[in-house]
């Protein structure tokens, strides 16, 4: 028969395992959202570049208002 002091502790290690399992999944769901949000602020800048450089050809061909 399994002591109850022994069975404590293996269910603490099958606990801890889990945790740091979860530890792991989080810390890498943070990386590719870090990643994401980076390449969200280069895609907004660049939108925004094409935009500035719409208008200029908008008004250079007279299509938009002064």
């Amino acid at each position: 028969m399994v002591e109850p002091d022994n069975m404590v502790l293996e269910l603490l290690r099958h606990i801890r395992g889990a945790v740091d399992d979860v530890r792991d999944d989080i810390r890498e769901m943070k990386q590719r959202i870090g990643n994401l949000e980076s390449q969200y602020a280069n895609m907004s800048n660049r939108l925004d570049r094409m935009d500035v450089r719409i208008e200029r050809i908008e008004r250079r061909l007279d299509l938009a208002d002064a």
